[in-house]
């Protein structure tokens, strides 16, 4: 992997990890507790209550994907940084990109 690519590949990494911050935070506003003296109708209430959590799940992802998202900003550095661990092979700056913290490439991922 080239210095250009490693460049790259942080330039991507820094902008993802800015949006997913900011996704964190509109999610945390989105996932408070529903007040039950809220003057809401029962149904919407319910609905409420299911969006609060589809919300949260979304809010997992997100917080999984930023701490990926830092583990692969902090290996950037390391000599072996985007190389597949089982063929050795260069691991694609887009696959690095949009799955950060893949040690695979994607024939060796596709294999097992």
């Amino acid at each position: 992997m080239t210095a250009d690519d490693k460049k790259v590949i942080v330039s991507k990494l820094k902008r993802e990890k800015q949006k997913v911050e900011e996704l964190i935070e509109e999610l945390k506003e989105q996932t408070q507790p529903i007040s039950p003296d809220d003057s809401i109708g029962r149904v919407s209430r319910m609905d409420a209550i299911n969006n609060k959590s589809v919300n949260e799940a979304a809010l997992r992802n997100a917080e999984e994907k930023l701490l990926k998202i830092k583990h692969t900003l902090e290996k950037t550095g390391d000599s072996d940084f985007g190389i597949c661990r089982n063929c050795g092979e260069p691991i694609p700056v887009g696959r690095l990109v949009v799955m950060p913290g893949s040690s695979l490439c994607v024939k060796c991922a596709g294999s097992q």
